[in-house]
């Protein structure tokens, strides 16, 4: 990593501290050097954010106020948080044996999570991403406290209310992660961010589906006991606490000085009005509307149509094991392939549609196969991992998992290769959550198990095809609009930021970590 010299030393302009520096802040902003780090910087929140918070030899790891720190955190937010809740959703009905309720409770869920998520972009904008992270954490304590007093008591009531309030957690929760995941890195990184992010939060489906594994190993019991409920109960409070270690997006500094595109005096009127912007503006990201909305469709089926319809609690736990499991391998494997430095990313972009598009087939038309092999009505849930038949709908069980890490890590690198801008990018991914969410309310109320008693096979083609619509019709943004980076010019129209405030007046740059086409602009010298 390149050293600076001492006379290279610029002195920052005054518009790059107009962001932070105001009267009521108990410390000032400072000039901060670290030669190891290659960073010459002027600081924006206190001067230990600054600084490496351990070493391990000559490695030391970043400062608390970098993006890598920031995605971690917020990753290990989602492990414990919704990564839990994923564990709990992935037994099948929440893991009742009646799941109508549960059912019921999910639409709940889903439909203020698609409201509220719509505009979460412009809720996360105005009160910083902390808080935004806080509030979204307390939605799932909540919702699996009430799956403990189900277990206990069939307060139905209690689970409804706990759905709807998740959703409202779990809009403001997604948008400040996609938000961090897609803004924070480095054009020629964000498959490798987002391939980071999915990794971790996966890791919590997997550790979480391990404890009603070993829990109910040899249970003759078709549903999960309190002891499981509890032990997530206890995870997901951690996972609350950790939110608020959370730095705001103003205090974020990257290794070679430049900084996180926000809007500096935020106001909620200034943040509505952003997000018709947003959309008047970008307009063309309607054509990726079909994509958000097919990204969560297929859980119910998953979920409800396949594990808990076809096999025992012990083999649903472990199923979901490795469900998850395969998530963090297609997000490994895609955050790779869409990070390719042998090729422009455009050429990126079309070659993993391509893949995307053949895996869509493949997988889907091994399910295809799977679901003819039964009905609702003949559905028994008998089937256990010691059976002989067990091993081909485990395997294609795994490869939904994979399919799933694929399909979502590819639609946020689309979103994240239109801007850099951290308020369109919130804005963003409110749409893609919001949609998503309604996507999945439509999917838990219109076809799942109890409550309309769909065709399994319906279910199915739903599925697949909405798969394949979705990205037929995002097909003129992966091919036309992905450029091979976006201007800075162009995500400032819309913020009150100069180009002098993000790329950093002290910058000294490190080309030898970029390839040559992903180069950072060069800051303007006064």
């Amino acid at each position: 990593m390149a050293t600076p010299e001492p006379e290279q030393h610029l002195q920052a302009p005054e518009t790059s501290t107009s962001a932070a520096s105001t009267p009521e802040k108990s410390f000032q902003p400072m000039e901060v050097h670290d030669p190891e780090a290659g960073v010459d910087q002027e600081v924006l929140g206190p001067p230990w954010m600054y600084k490496p918070m351990f070493k391990i030899g000559k490695w030391q790891a970043p400062w608390f106020a970098s993006p890598e720190t920031q995605l971690v955190l917020v990753s290990f937010v989602c492990f414990l948080c919704p990564g839990m809740y994923n564990a709990v959703s992935g037994l099948g009905g929440g893991g009742q044996v009646n799941p109508t309720d549960v059912n019921n409770s999910n639409t709940a869920l889903y439909s203020t999570f698609a409201v509220v998520g719509f505009f979460a972009g412009s809720i996360a904008n105005r009160v910083g991403l902390q808080l935004t992270l806080s509030l979204g954490g307390l939605g799932y304590f909540l919702y699996v406290a009430a799956l403990l007093s189900y277990n206990i008591n069939q307060n139905a009531g209690f689970l409804i209310f706990a759905g709807a309030f998740l959703g409202v957690c779990a809009g403001l929760l997604w948008c400040a992660q996609g938000a961090v995941m897609m803004s924070y890195p480095h054009e020629h990184e964000k498959g490798k961010y987002i391939a980071i992010f999915w990794v971790i939060f996966n890791l919590g489906g997997v550790i979480g589906s391990l404890i009603p594994l070993g829990q109910n190993m040899h249970s003759k019991s078709d549903k999960v006991d309190n002891t499981t409920y509890i032990a997530f109960l206890i995870l997901m409070a951690v996972g609350f606490v950790l939110c608020w270690l959370i730095a705001d997006s103003k205090y974020i500094k990257r290794k070679d000085g430049s900084r996180v595109i926000v809007i500096k005096n935020p106001t909620w009127k200034s943040e509505f009005l952003g997000l018709w912007e947003t959309l008047r503006s970008d307009s063309y990201i309607v054509l990726m509307f079909p994509m958000f909305l097919a990204s969560n469709w297929f859980y119910g089926y998953h979920f409800n149509s396949v594990n808990l319809a076809y096999f025992t609690i012990r083999t649903r736990a472990l199923n979901s094991l490795l469900y998850w499991t395969m998530q963090m391998v297609g997000a490994l494997i895609f955050g790779q392939l869409l990070d390719m430095k042998c090729f422009s990313r455009p050429t990126r972009a079309k070659i993993n549609f391509g893949v995307l598009l053949v895996i869509t087939m493949a997988i889907w038309g091994g399910g295809y196969d799977f679901q003819k092999q039964y009905t609702r009505e003949t559905a028994k849930a008998d089937m256990d991992f010691m059976d002989s038949g067990y091993i081909g709908p485990m395997f294609l069980y795994m490869f939904y998992g994979f399919y799933d890490a694929a399909f979502q890590t590819c639609t946020y690198w689309y979103m994240g290769s239109l801007s850099n801008n951290s308020r369109k990018l919130a804005n963003f991914a409110g749409f893609y959550k919001g949609i998503q969410s309604a996507g999945a309310a439509g999917m838990w109320r219109g076809f799942s198990l109890d409550a309309v008693k769909t065709p399994y096979m319906v279910e199915f083609a739903s599925c697949w095809g909405l798969l394949v619509g979705s990205m037929l019709i995002a097909s003129p943004i992966i091919f036309f609009k992905v450029k091979e980076s976006t201007s800075v010019e162009d995500d400032l129209r819309f913020s009150d930021e100069t180009a002098t405030d993000v790329l950093g007046g002290t910058t000294v740059h490190d080309d030898s970590e970029k390839p040559e086409s992903h180069e950072e602009p060069s800051p303007q010298k006064n």
